[in-house]
């Protein structure tokens, strides 16, 4: 497998892979056209917070990758976010996110990497367990901005 900086060129097949990444149980909210047009513009223009990676194998996208940047105050270091990691089902159990997370690791050798996942995701647990990941005793909090209302989360339905 080969890791490439996201461009234009790969934006249609990485938006396809993001609706079915985040209609599975992976992900606690189902996304939406915007937002995932709003990430994939992000990732392959000079957005300083975003970054985004396809995964290619015999020359097609099997997958795809994106990181956000942040500083962590509790660390007192870069944090980078392991936002998304999603592989075609023909091609997970290769440890292609196992060499993904140790992409990640090698760019950003002084940050802490953070990610969040579902418990029931086993596998992905598993993996990043796998990869030196320790699970936190938090909680997590947000709050929207009241500019455009979240998505709809999978307890409450689709869109």
């Amino acid at each position: 497998m080969q890791i490439q900086n996201m461009s234009r060129l790969h934006a249609e097949a990485v938006i396809e892979m993001m609706r079915t990444f985040y209609a599975s149980p992976a992900v606690f909210t189902n996304g939406s056209e915007a937002i995932f047009r709003a990430d994939v513009e992000a990732c392959v223009s000079d957005s300083p917070y975003l970054e985004g990676y396809v995964f290619i194998e015999d020359s097609r996208i099997v997958g795809y990758g994106m990181l956000a940047k942040s500083f962590s105050t509790e660390f007192g270091k870069p944090c980078i976010w392991i936002e998304d990691i999603y592989l075609l089902p023909s091609c997970r159990g290769r440890g292609y996110g196992s060499e993904f997370l140790s992409f990640v690791e090698a760019s950003y050798p002084e940050a802490i990497l953070r990610l969040e996942v579902e418990e029931e995701n086993e596998i992905a647990l598993h993996t990043y367990q796998k990869n030196g990941f320790d699970t936190l005793p938090y909680l997590e909090m947000k709050k929207n901005d009241g500019a455009s209302p979240l998505p709809v989360t999978k307890s409450q339905g689709s869109i």
